[in-house]
């Protein structure tokens, strides 16, 4: 591990944000050092100094991309009306996962979760499971205290949140908006 690692420094920290946003325009998988210190003006060495490796480098954009992940799942969490439950929750998700502005943070996601499940042993480590547990985690809040762990609350949260993949998926590949929206808000009717 790095020094800087331990105790990060303005520059790490700099650099960190200018790869996230490079990441999130072209992904991490074709992820080359020269080419990444190229277009945030700095080196490969830099690189390799701050974040002790490249893999190193890849965790820290992959814990920068939860970070933004939780940060959404906590925004929903304390401003959600817990009156309208599991499936207002689910809108309101929808509505954020839908948006075209996070089409870059999205992609960077999908990316991870399959490289997650490809390389369990890489830099990706854990990132898939982690995420399921958030988002699990979002969604049981949304339903009653009283029922939250019932084994059918743990399988109705399940399934929205394969829904909701499944059409983010979806929409990634097809840019159908109206269409997935639609599908999202039929299944999450037939849960009322």
């Amino acid at each position: 591990m790095a020094p800087s690692q331990q105790n990060p420094s303005p520059r790490r920290q700099e650099l960190l944000e200018a790869a996230y946003a490079y990441a999130l325009r072209g992904g991490l998988s074709e992820l080359s050092l020269r080419p990444l210190a190229e277009a945030i003006q700095s080196s490969p060495r830099v690189l390799l100094y701050l974040f002790g490796s490249k893999d190193g480098l890849i965790r820290a954009l992959l814990a920068r991309a939860r970070a933004d992940e939780l940060a959404l799942v906590q925004q929903i969490a304390g401003t959600r009306n817990t009156s309208g439950g599991l499936q207002s929750t689910a809108r309101e998700l929808w509505q954020w996962l839908s948006d075209d502005a996070h089409r870059g943070l999205l992609t960077l996601w999908v990316e991870s979760y399959a490289r997650s499940l490809i390389e369990p042993d890489g830099p990706w480590a854990g990132f898939a499971l982690d995420t399921v547990g958030d988002w699990l985690a979002l969604l049981a809040g949304a339903q009653p205290a009283a029922e939250r762990d019932t084994e059918a609350a743990l399988a109705q949260r399940t399934l929205v949140l394969a829904v909701l993949r499944g059409a983010l998926l979806d929409l990634l590949a097809t840019g159908a908006t109206t269409r997935t929206t639609a599908a999202v808000h039929l299944q999450l009717a037939l849960l009322g």
